[in-house]
């Protein structure tokens, strides 16, 4: 799945997911930014809220914390000015469907909520983008899983456009989830879908899972960040890794993808003539001595005639003297 320039089977994307962790402060979006760069990331996740489009109204108390946290549309620009600086995709997850609209405009990817993965007028407003999407499917059980292939394939098939790609996220809705619920095999089952890229969006403590992941075969792997898992009392900082961690573990993913890149059986290793055996003298051979197979021994390195080459030696006679232990060449036989 490409987003932007980036290509998801060749490098696994690494997300820090900045979330709310800004707290409302433009400032402190821009530190976290900053310091995903140096973290190794390669792209950051903002959440595109307008409270009154989100929770009822005779939610007060969850509309003021909301309010605390939102981020204008003239902030949100500013950050995504911000991530290309930095050499970073900028992403945001819209909660309302004008937000896809402005949003539309800032990113090359969307990312829908594991609460949203069955809003249906949402993700049939994503997909008339044509844009790749991600979806956490943290509240998805397999049928509504395959409720959200079939409404972005059918769009994309009827735009009669390649398919920008999907991927389905595989998370837990626990915050944060126990290591004994992080279900990181079900990432395999994922991959057995046709025409998804698999993800994971960790939720656990410590960077452990994310890692693990990579080896099930996630592509996309997105984790929560923040400067201070002490900040505040707000929830997120404390499931999320901080600058020291996101580095760790971006280094373990990417040492991860070393361990699992496939070598060609073209491309063996520089070493291997060294740890393969030819055939050899096994006694001081005259010349015009006609060889045998007693006369035949098994050296390293493997430079000369291989092991299953007998034939070409078997029954010949040779051209010149051989000293036991010297391996046969072309030269050696007559023709």
């Amino acid at each position: 799945m490409k987003i932007g320039k980036f290509d998801t089977e060749k490098k696994v994307l690494v997300i820090a997911e900045l979330g709310n962790n800004h707290e409302g402060s433009l400032e402190e979006a821009k530190k976290l930014i900053q310091a995903a760069t140096q973290a190794g990331a390669d792209a950051v996740k903002f959440q595109t809220i307008v409270p009154e489009k989100l929770v009822s109204s005779d939610q007060e108390d969850r509309i003021r914390q909301l309010r605390k946290y939102e981020l204008s549309s003239l902030q949100f620009q500013d950050l995504q000015r911000e991530a290309a600086r930095a050499g970073l995709l900028f992403l945001s997850t819209p909660f309302d469907l004008d937000s896809v609209d402005f949003l539309n405009g800032l990113v090359p990817a969307f990312k829908i909520a594991s609460g949203d993965s069955n809003f249906e007028a949402l993700l049939k407003k994503v997909a008339a983008t044509r844009k790749p999407v991600m979806v956490s499917t943290g509240l998805s059980d397999d049928a509504e899983k395959q409720f959200i292939r079939d409404i972005f394939f059918s769009e994309w098939k009827t735009s009669r456009q390649n398919y920008p790609g999907l991927a389905l996220l595989h998370c837990v809705s626990e915050y944060p989830t126990p290591d004994d619920r992080a279900s990181l095999r079900y990432l395999e089952a994922l991959g057995k879908w046709q025409d998804v890229t698999v993800g994971y969006s960790d939720h656990t403590l410590g960077i452990e899972a994310a890692v693990m992941a990579v080896g099930l075969g996630a592509r996309i792997v997105e984790k929560h960040f923040t400067l201070n898992k002490n900040r505040t009392s707000f929830r997120d900082h404390a499931l999320s890794a901080d600058p020291q961690d996101f580095q760790e573990m971006v280094r373990r993913i990417r040492r991860a993808e070393a361990f699992l890149k496939p070598v060609r059986p073209q491309d063996p290793p520089s070493s291997a003539p060294a740890a393969r055996r030819s055939a050899a003298a096994a006694r001081d051979l005259s010349a015009g001595h006609i060889l045998t197979e007693r006369d035949l021994i098994w050296l390293r390195p493997g430079t000369g005639f291989c092991p299953g080459s007998e034939t070409a030696l078997l029954g010949k006679r040779l051209s010149r003297p051989v000293g036991k232990g010297r391996l046969f060449s072309a030269e050696d036989i007559l023709s």
